[in-house]
């Protein structure tokens, strides 16, 4: 079996890498690695990966929000 796709393809935007990078620690998190990932039966695989995406989406709207405040703090006014 192969790792799934939503990890290893997609639509690379200036973030993906990261984005990628915050869903392999969150597998790592909970023990799990791709091969492993690939292992699990489809439905385990599934609900990992929905978490493994929503962690990555809040840890990048908190990389977004610290790049928003440090812009507003040290803009011109």
């Amino acid at each position: 079996m192969h790792a799934p796709e939503n990890i290893s393809h997609g639509a690379e935007g200036p973030q993906s890498a990261l984005e990628r990078k915050y869903i392999l620690e969150y597998l790592q998190s909970k023990g799990v690695d791709l091969e492993n990932l690939a292992l699990m039966p489809k439905e385990e695989q599934q609900n990992l990966m929905r978490e493994a995406s929503q962690y990555a989406s809040l840890k990048l709207a908190e990389v977004e929000s610290r790049a928003k405040f440090r812009h507003d703090i040290h803009a011109p006014s």
